[in-house]
């Protein structure tokens, strides 16, 4: 737990200082097969679409609006310095705009924004969720979830991922602890640059299994914060702060 505090404070003051990734993704030199298949996992890992929230609804009259940030270590790969012009940063840092909207039969939508600024990374997301068990006081909620992202404003690599997972949660007071894992399937595809630099490279479609675990904290009425890690090919590094009822 304090290995995930330290991660999470460390992703804030990242994006705080405007510097951790205030770089374009833009290919100095090719890549080879291999190459381009294990940049599309990392990648890939990095834009899909955080679960950040338990697993129960939150009810036809509901609504979560927030702002989160997700931090994944990228360094020692000669692929990720490849893909940041020859300099990649140690930490691939991700402020986002998050919103959620409950529906009728315990189903939720929700959608993402991400910009990095000083840079061309963007990416948007949806997602999809339905609680199998909406949970009481004395039993914990159940929940799937399907979702979608799309890396935007990167001229070499068209990066998409698609997700399903599923997830439990129970709550305590003003702690709601939760639990989940489920599979990403990431495609990318080269283009500008980098498929002048590397002509042969065919699009790669792969799939990773993830887990996760995280902790929502409603300190006051219509404001909680959570915080989650993930592995997928990496640990994944998640907090959010949001007003919803």
């Amino acid at each position: 737990m304090k290995k995930i505090a330290v991660s999470l404070a460390l992703s804030l003051a990242l994006v705080g200082g405007g510097q951790a990734m205030a770089k374009d993704i833009r290919f100095s030199s090719g890549l080879t097969q291999g190459q381009f298949k294990d940049f599309t996992k990392e990648a890939g890992a990095a834009i899909s679409f955080k679960n950040t929230a338990p697993a129960e609804p939150l009810g036809i009259t509901g609504f979560e609006a927030g702002l989160e940030v997700s931090a994944v270590d990228i360094s020692g790969n000669d692929y990720m310095n490849k893909a940041f012009g020859g300099n990649a940063p140690s930490y691939a840092v991700l402020p986002k705009l998050r919103a959620r909207k409950g529906l009728p039969l315990g189903i939720d939508v929700g959608a993402m924004y991400s910009y990095v600024p000083d840079s061309n990374i963007k990416l948007w997301g949806i997602e999809v969720s339905k609680a199998i068990l909406e949970g009481t006081a004395a039993t914990p909620a159940l929940g799937v979830r399907g979702t979608y992202s799309r890396l935007t404003g990167v001229n070499d690599l068209d990066l998409q991922t698609a997700g399903i997972d599923a997830s439990i949660s129970k709550g305590f007071l003003i702690l709601t602890p939760y639990a989940g894992a489920g599979g990403v399937w990431v495609s990318s595809e080269a283009k500008g640059n980098l498929k002048t630099l590397s002509p042969n490279l065919k699009s790669e479609d792969v799939f990773q299994p993830r887990v996760f675990a995280g902790l929502q904290v409603s300190p006051f009425p219509l404001f909680h914060f959570t915080g989650e890690v993930e592995y997928q090919e990496r640990p994944i590094y998640s907090l959010k702060a949001a007003i919803g009822f």
